[in-house]
């Protein structure tokens, strides 16, 4: 396999918002478990420290129980956020297939405020392929549900 193939099989998943708000406010939304529970899922365990083991627990599927293991992998406070997202079971296919992934929150100023970026990065097709169509549309929906949050922060 070459190395073109193997960066054809991996595919990420991209979603930008530019919010009215200080990058402070929406790292405030994104590293408190209260807040991100109210736009995501609950996390459990999560702290915006690197190395914190936490989980978030959706629909099981098979011999999956539907927990995502994920390890926050780096903090830099207003700028960026990055955690591993790993789930599933070798014996499922399509829902609760194997994931092992990355997710990243980036913060950059704009003009008008901030611009969110969220990447979710390391998806294998096709192992991956329903998690992937999945998410696409999940995380469109998710990170726009950030905003009423916003006015709430202090």
């Amino acid at each position: 396999m070459t190395a073109a193939t193997t960066l054809s099989d991996t595919r990420s998943i991209v979603v930008e918002v530019v919010f009215p708000h200080a990058a402070a406010v929406i790292w405030k939304a994104l590293t408190d478990g209260d807040l991100i529970s109210r736009f995501l899922m609950p996390p459990i365990g999560f702290a915006p420290v690197p190395g914190t083991r936490f989980t978030f627990q959706t629909k099981p599927a098979g011999e999956w129980d539907g927990t995502i293991h994920c390890q926050v992998l780096e903090v830099v406070p207003n700028q960026r956020l990055t955690y591993s997202w790993k789930g599933g079971q070798d014996g499922n296919v399509g829902y609760g297939s194997p994931l092992d992934t990355v997710v990243t929150w980036t913060l950059s100023p704009t003009a008008n405020g901030t611009r969110l970026s969220l990447v979710h990065s390391g998806f294998q097709l096709p192992r991956n392929e329903t998690a992937y169509a999945n998410m696409s549309g999940g995380w469109k929906i998710v990170v726009p549900r950030i905003a009423p949050l916003l006015d709430q922060v202090h």
